[in-house]
């Protein structure tokens, strides 16, 4: 149970908080705690490919924290007053340049909780009109589109190694709508 909270950062893209807490056992800390306003990502399922094995959209980011480019899939941080849902239909438009006509809400995930609040609505996408990208100065990015089954073994390999968009993809892969 949290008792009390300090902000020791605010930031652009999150906040650090001191949050004093009551631990199970009757104890009480401190922990240091990333909050961040959550995110949605979204498998671009194409029309090509078949029901069982679809072609999937995926780009190719350049991402600091992993010293170079990696394989995700669409997804951003959720704007003030936007819900899940929206953010999902935004960042699919500006990284990938689609307007999906479905979305199906695949899940919710916590990206690490052992130090941040983050929750990340994951989605999928199909039946797509053009619409216009708008990539943010910091976004350096390729699409790419691939089998499900190759993108399947890019996980097994360790090619594609975002959490998120393993996640969204293995779960995509077992439990999501395929027609």
């Amino acid at each position: 149970m949290k008792l009390g909270t300090r902000r020791a950062y605010a930031g652009r893209v999150l906040d650090l908080d001191i949050d004093t807490v009551r631990f199970p056992d009757g104890s009480t800390g401190e922990l240091e705690m990333i909050r961040h306003p959550g995110a949605s990502a979204v498998v671009p399922v194409m029309d090509s490919g078949t029901a069982a094995d679809p072609d999937i959209l995926l780009i190719r980011q350049f991402r600091h924290a992993a010293d170079g480019p990696i394989w995700e899939i669409p997804a951003g941080r959720i704007d003030p007053g936007e819900t899940p849902e929206e953010c999902a239909r935004r960042e699919l438009e500006e990284e990938a340049g689609l307007i999906a006509r479905r979305l199906e809400r695949l899940t919710t995930i916590f990206t690490t909780p052992g130090f941040t609040d983050e929750r990340i609505h994951l989605y999928s996408a199909r039946d797509f009109e053009a619409g216009r990208p708008r990539r943010e100065q910091d976004e350096f990015m390729e699409t790419r589109t691939l089998r499900l089954s190759r993108i399947l073994e890019m996980i097994a390999t360790g090619e594609v190694s975002d959490g998120k968009t393993m996640t969204a993809l293995l779960f995509f892969s077992r439990f999501g709508t395929l027609v």
